[in-house]
Protein backbone atom coordinates (compact mmCIF):
# COMPACT_ATOMS: atom_id res chain seq x y z
CA UNK A 1 0.00 0.00 0.00
CA UNK A 2 1.33 3.48 -0.93
CA UNK A 3 1.00 5.42 2.29
CA UNK A 4 2.94 8.62 1.56
CA UNK A 5 -0.18 10.72 0.73
CA UNK A 6 -1.46 10.28 4.28
CA UNK A 7 1.41 12.43 5.53
CA UNK A 8 -0.21 15.32 3.71
CA UNK A 9 -3.62 14.62 5.25
CA UNK A 10 -1.97 14.64 8.67
CA UNK A 11 -0.10 17.81 7.73
CA UNK A 12 -3.45 19.44 6.89
CA UNK A 13 -4.73 18.33 10.29
CA UNK A 14 -1.65 19.88 11.87
CA UNK A 15 -2.49 23.15 10.12
CA UNK A 16 -6.10 23.06 11.28
CA UNK A 17 -5.01 22.26 14.85
CA UNK A 18 -2.13 24.69 15.27
CA UNK A 19 -3.97 27.63 13.74
CA UNK A 20 -5.93 27.65 17.00
CA UNK A 21 -2.79 27.98 19.11
CA UNK A 22 -1.64 31.06 17.22
CA UNK A 23 -5.20 32.43 17.21
CA UNK A 24 -5.12 32.35 21.02
CA UNK A 25 -1.91 34.43 21.10
CA UNK A 26 -3.19 36.79 18.39
CA UNK A 27 -6.59 37.37 20.01
CA UNK A 28 -5.12 38.39 23.39
CA UNK A 29 -4.48 42.07 22.45
CA UNK A 30 -8.09 42.31 21.22
CA UNK A 31 -9.37 40.77 24.47
CA UNK A 32 -7.33 43.32 26.40
CA UNK A 33 -8.70 46.20 24.33
CA UNK A 34 -12.31 44.93 24.55
CA UNK A 35 -12.53 43.68 28.14
CA UNK A 36 -9.72 45.81 29.66
CA UNK A 37 -7.74 42.90 31.06
CA UNK A 38 -4.18 43.53 32.16
CA UNK A 39 -1.35 41.64 30.44
CA UNK A 40 -0.86 39.18 33.28
CA UNK A 41 -4.54 38.21 33.29
CA UNK A 42 -4.60 37.79 29.51
CA UNK A 43 -1.44 35.68 29.53
CA UNK A 44 -3.05 33.41 32.13
CA UNK A 45 -5.40 32.19 29.40
CA UNK A 46 -2.44 30.72 27.51
CA UNK A 47 -1.04 29.25 30.72
CA UNK A 48 -4.22 27.42 31.74
CA UNK A 49 -4.69 26.13 28.20
CA UNK A 50 -1.16 24.67 28.10
CA UNK A 51 -1.15 23.34 31.68
CA UNK A 52 -4.46 21.50 31.41
CA UNK A 53 -3.55 20.22 27.97
CA UNK A 54 -0.26 18.83 29.27
CA UNK A 55 -2.02 17.22 32.26
CA UNK A 56 -4.53 15.25 30.18
CA UNK A 57 -2.14 14.35 27.35
CA UNK A 58 -0.83 11.09 28.89
CA UNK A 59 -4.38 9.84 29.50
CA UNK A 60 -5.47 10.74 25.98
CA UNK A 61 -2.39 8.97 24.64
CA UNK A 62 -3.27 5.77 26.50
CA UNK A 63 -6.87 5.87 25.27
CA UNK A 64 -5.91 6.50 21.67
CA UNK A 65 -3.54 3.52 21.71
CA UNK A 66 -6.62 1.33 22.05
CA UNK A 67 -9.12 3.25 19.92
CA UNK A 68 -9.41 4.71 16.42
CA UNK A 69 -6.75 7.41 16.14
CA UNK A 70 -8.61 9.27 13.40
CA UNK A 71 -11.58 9.71 15.73
CA UNK A 72 -9.40 11.31 18.41
CA UNK A 73 -7.56 13.51 15.90
CA UNK A 74 -10.77 14.74 14.25
CA UNK A 75 -12.54 15.34 17.55
CA UNK A 76 -9.44 17.10 18.85
CA UNK A 77 -9.30 19.57 15.96
CA UNK A 78 -13.05 20.24 16.26
CA UNK A 79 -12.70 20.93 20.01
CA UNK A 80 -9.68 23.16 19.42
CA UNK A 81 -11.60 25.21 16.84
CA UNK A 82 -14.85 25.19 18.80
CA UNK A 83 -13.23 26.44 21.98
CA UNK A 84 -11.65 29.40 20.20
CA UNK A 85 -14.85 30.11 18.24
CA UNK A 86 -16.78 31.13 21.37
CA UNK A 87 -14.09 33.37 22.93
CA UNK A 88 -15.67 36.45 21.37
CA UNK A 89 -19.01 35.76 23.05
CA UNK A 90 -17.72 35.41 26.63
CA UNK A 91 -16.58 38.41 28.68
CA UNK A 92 -16.23 36.57 31.99
CA UNK A 93 -12.61 35.56 32.65
CA UNK A 94 -13.53 32.23 34.23
CA UNK A 95 -15.69 31.38 31.22
CA UNK A 96 -12.81 32.26 28.89
CA UNK A 97 -10.54 29.95 30.89
CA UNK A 98 -13.00 27.08 30.40
CA UNK A 99 -13.22 27.49 26.62
CA UNK A 100 -9.46 27.88 26.10
CA UNK A 101 -8.92 24.78 28.25
CA UNK A 102 -11.32 22.91 25.95
CA UNK A 103 -9.38 24.22 22.96
CA UNK A 104 -6.07 23.21 24.54
CA UNK A 105 -7.35 19.70 25.24
CA UNK A 106 -8.41 19.50 21.60
CA UNK A 107 -4.90 20.42 20.48
CA UNK A 108 -3.27 17.70 22.59
CA UNK A 109 -5.80 15.14 21.34
CA UNK A 110 -4.43 15.65 17.83
CA UNK A 111 -0.65 15.98 18.14
CA UNK A 112 0.63 12.74 19.74
CA UNK A 113 -1.47 10.46 17.57
CA UNK A 114 -0.71 12.32 14.35
CA UNK A 115 3.04 12.59 15.00
CA UNK A 116 3.18 8.89 15.89
CA UNK A 117 1.41 7.94 12.66
CA UNK A 118 3.71 10.12 10.54
CA UNK A 119 6.78 8.59 12.18
CA UNK A 120 5.34 5.11 11.66
CA UNK A 121 4.59 5.49 7.95
CA UNK A 122 7.89 7.19 7.10
CA UNK A 123 10.74 5.06 5.83
CA UNK A 124 13.71 4.48 8.14
CA UNK A 125 16.06 6.82 6.25
CA UNK A 126 13.49 9.58 5.70
CA UNK A 127 11.77 9.96 9.07
CA UNK A 128 13.07 13.49 9.45
CA UNK A 129 11.72 14.44 6.03
CA UNK A 130 8.33 12.90 6.81
CA UNK A 131 8.16 14.74 10.11
CA UNK A 132 9.16 17.97 8.35
CA UNK A 133 6.18 17.65 6.00
CA UNK A 134 3.95 17.16 9.03
CA UNK A 135 5.47 20.05 11.01
CA UNK A 136 5.32 22.33 7.96
CA UNK A 137 1.52 22.10 8.12
CA UNK A 138 1.65 23.23 11.74
CA UNK A 139 3.85 26.19 10.87
CA UNK A 140 1.47 27.22 8.09
CA UNK A 141 -1.35 27.04 10.63
CA UNK A 142 0.61 29.18 13.08
CA UNK A 143 1.32 31.65 10.27
CA UNK A 144 -2.29 31.93 9.13
CA UNK A 145 -3.73 32.25 12.66
CA UNK A 146 -2.75 35.88 13.41
CA UNK A 147 -3.65 37.06 9.87
CA UNK A 148 -6.99 35.28 10.08
CA UNK A 149 -7.60 36.78 13.54
CA UNK A 150 -6.74 40.34 12.49
CA UNK A 151 -8.95 40.02 9.39
CA UNK A 152 -11.97 38.77 11.37
CA UNK A 153 -11.52 41.25 14.23
CA UNK A 154 -11.29 44.23 11.86
CA UNK A 155 -14.26 43.04 9.79
CA UNK A 156 -16.67 41.70 12.42
CA UNK A 157 -15.25 42.64 15.81
CA UNK A 158 -15.12 40.04 18.59
CA UNK A 159 -18.20 38.24 17.23
CA UNK A 160 -16.09 37.20 14.25
CA UNK A 161 -14.47 34.52 16.40
CA UNK A 162 -17.33 32.18 15.46
CA UNK A 163 -15.57 31.73 12.10
CA UNK A 164 -12.65 30.11 13.91
CA UNK A 165 -14.77 26.97 13.52
CA UNK A 166 -13.97 26.73 9.82
CA UNK A 167 -10.58 24.91 10.07
CA UNK A 168 -12.08 22.22 12.32
CA UNK A 169 -14.99 21.68 9.96
CA UNK A 170 -12.66 21.48 6.95
CA UNK A 171 -10.50 18.80 8.58
CA UNK A 172 -13.57 16.88 9.70
CA UNK A 173 -14.88 16.77 6.12
CA UNK A 174 -11.50 15.67 4.72
CA UNK A 175 -11.18 12.91 7.34
CA UNK A 176 -14.59 11.53 6.46
CA UNK A 177 -13.08 10.36 3.15
CA UNK A 178 -10.13 8.57 4.80
CA UNK A 179 -11.65 6.66 7.73
CA UNK A 180 -11.05 3.16 6.31
CA UNK A 181 -7.54 4.04 5.17
CA UNK A 182 -6.53 5.25 8.62
CA UNK A 183 -7.90 2.06 10.17
CA UNK A 184 -5.46 0.19 7.92
CA UNK A 185 -2.66 2.48 9.09
CA UNK A 186 -3.54 1.63 12.69
CA UNK A 187 -3.06 -2.05 11.90
CA UNK A 188 0.23 -1.32 10.15
CA UNK A 189 1.45 0.69 13.13
CA UNK A 190 0.70 -2.16 15.56
CA UNK A 191 2.70 -4.55 13.37
CA UNK A 192 5.65 -2.16 13.28
CA UNK A 193 5.45 -1.60 17.03
CA UNK A 194 5.66 -5.34 17.73
CA UNK A 195 8.67 -5.62 15.41
CA UNK A 196 10.46 -2.72 17.09
CA UNK A 197 9.77 -4.17 20.54
CA UNK A 198 11.50 -7.38 19.56
CA UNK A 199 14.54 -5.51 18.18
CA UNK A 200 15.10 -2.64 20.63
CA UNK A 201 15.17 -1.89 24.32
CA UNK A 202 13.80 1.29 25.88
CA UNK A 203 16.50 3.92 26.46
CA UNK A 204 15.07 5.68 29.52
CA UNK A 205 18.19 7.75 30.14
CA UNK A 206 18.08 9.17 26.63
CA UNK A 207 14.32 9.66 26.90
CA UNK A 208 14.66 11.72 30.11
CA UNK A 209 17.34 13.91 28.51
CA UNK A 210 15.14 14.44 25.48
CA UNK A 211 12.18 15.35 27.71
CA UNK A 212 14.31 18.02 29.41
CA UNK A 213 15.28 19.47 26.03
CA UNK A 214 11.68 19.42 24.78
CA UNK A 215 10.46 20.98 28.05
CA UNK A 216 13.02 23.80 27.82
CA UNK A 217 12.21 24.49 24.17
CA UNK A 218 8.47 24.50 24.88
CA UNK A 219 8.79 27.04 27.69
CA UNK A 220 10.85 29.38 25.52
CA UNK A 221 8.72 28.91 22.41
CA UNK A 222 5.37 29.35 24.18
CA UNK A 223 6.69 32.34 26.10
CA UNK A 224 7.80 34.04 22.91
CA UNK A 225 4.58 33.36 21.00
CA UNK A 226 2.47 34.55 23.97
CA UNK A 227 4.27 37.82 24.68
CA UNK A 228 5.70 38.73 21.27
CA UNK A 229 2.69 40.85 20.26
CA UNK A 230 2.61 42.54 23.68
CA UNK A 231 6.35 43.24 23.48
CA UNK A 232 6.15 45.09 20.17
CA UNK A 233 3.02 46.97 21.27
CA UNK A 234 4.68 48.24 24.45
CA UNK A 235 8.36 48.44 23.49
CA UNK A 236 7.93 49.94 20.02
CA UNK A 237 4.39 51.42 20.24
CA UNK A 238 2.96 49.23 17.46
CA UNK A 239 -0.76 48.64 16.86
CA UNK A 240 -2.67 45.43 17.68
CA UNK A 241 -3.06 44.65 13.98
CA UNK A 242 0.65 45.21 13.31
CA UNK A 243 1.54 42.93 16.22
CA UNK A 244 -0.76 40.23 14.84
CA UNK A 245 0.84 40.53 11.41
CA UNK A 246 4.27 40.29 13.01
CA UNK A 247 3.21 37.07 14.71
CA UNK A 248 2.35 35.68 11.28
CA UNK A 249 5.78 36.66 9.95
CA UNK A 250 7.34 35.04 13.01
CA UNK A 251 5.49 31.78 12.40
CA UNK A 252 5.92 32.02 8.62
CA UNK A 253 9.68 32.06 8.89
CA UNK A 254 9.25 28.90 10.94
CA UNK A 255 8.37 27.11 7.72
CA UNK A 256 12.12 26.49 7.55
CA UNK A 257 11.21 23.43 9.62
CA UNK A 258 10.55 21.79 6.24
CA UNK A 259 14.34 21.78 5.75
CA UNK A 260 15.26 20.73 9.28
CA UNK A 261 14.12 17.12 9.03
CA UNK A 262 15.85 16.48 5.70
CA UNK A 263 19.12 18.01 6.92
CA UNK A 264 18.89 15.98 10.12
CA UNK A 265 18.43 12.77 8.09
CA UNK A 266 21.76 13.51 6.39
CA UNK A 267 23.88 14.85 9.26
CA UNK A 268 22.24 13.43 12.39
CA UNK A 269 19.20 14.34 14.45
CA UNK A 270 21.16 15.07 17.64
CA UNK A 271 23.53 17.40 15.79
CA UNK A 272 20.60 19.32 14.36
CA UNK A 273 19.05 19.77 17.83
CA UNK A 274 22.37 21.04 19.23
CA UNK A 275 22.85 23.43 16.29
CA UNK A 276 19.33 24.81 16.64
CA UNK A 277 19.87 25.65 20.32
CA UNK A 278 23.20 27.30 19.49
CA UNK A 279 21.22 29.66 17.24
CA UNK A 280 18.12 29.95 19.42
CA UNK A 281 19.56 30.86 22.83
CA UNK A 282 21.98 33.69 21.85
CA UNK A 283 19.28 35.24 19.65
CA UNK A 284 16.84 35.29 22.60
CA UNK A 285 19.45 37.00 24.80
CA UNK A 286 20.15 39.75 22.26
CA UNK A 287 16.44 40.18 21.44
CA UNK A 288 15.49 40.76 25.08
CA UNK A 289 18.34 43.22 25.65
CA UNK A 290 18.00 45.53 22.67
CA UNK A 291 15.91 48.67 22.27
CA UNK A 292 16.49 48.91 18.50
CA UNK A 293 13.56 47.85 16.34
CA UNK A 294 15.66 46.58 13.41
CA UNK A 295 17.98 44.54 15.64
CA UNK A 296 14.92 43.06 17.37
CA UNK A 297 13.50 42.01 13.99
CA UNK A 298 16.81 40.42 12.93
CA UNK A 299 17.09 38.49 16.19
CA UNK A 300 13.48 37.42 15.78
CA UNK A 301 14.42 35.74 12.49
CA UNK A 302 17.30 33.87 14.15
CA UNK A 303 15.05 32.88 17.06
CA UNK A 304 12.40 31.28 14.91
CA UNK A 305 14.99 29.55 12.70
CA UNK A 306 16.64 28.01 15.75
CA UNK A 307 13.30 27.05 17.29
CA UNK A 308 11.91 25.52 14.10
CA UNK A 309 14.94 23.50 13.01
CA UNK A 310 14.82 21.46 16.21
CA UNK A 311 11.19 20.29 16.02
CA UNK A 312 11.34 17.46 13.47
CA UNK A 313 14.56 15.83 14.75
CA UNK A 314 13.29 15.93 18.35
CA UNK A 315 10.06 14.14 17.43
CA UNK A 316 12.01 11.51 15.47
CA UNK A 317 14.37 10.97 18.42
CA UNK A 318 11.33 10.48 20.66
Amino acid sequence: MWISPYKYVLSLGHLCSDINQSILSAVLPFLIATYHYDYTTAAMLVTVSNVFGAFVQPFIGMLSDKKNKLLYMTLGVLLASGGMAVTGFISNFFGLCIVVIISGIGVVMFHPQAAKLVNSVSSKNAKGKGMSIFSFGGKVGFTLGPVYTAFLMNLFGMKGTILFLIPGIVFGIVCSFFNKDFENLDVLEVEKKEKVKSEQKDDWSGFIKLCCVVFSRSILSNGISTFLAFYFIQQFSKSNSFASMLLSVFYGIGSITLLGGGIADCFGHRKMVRLSFCIFLPAIFIFTNTSHFVIALIMLIFMICGESLSYSPMVVLG
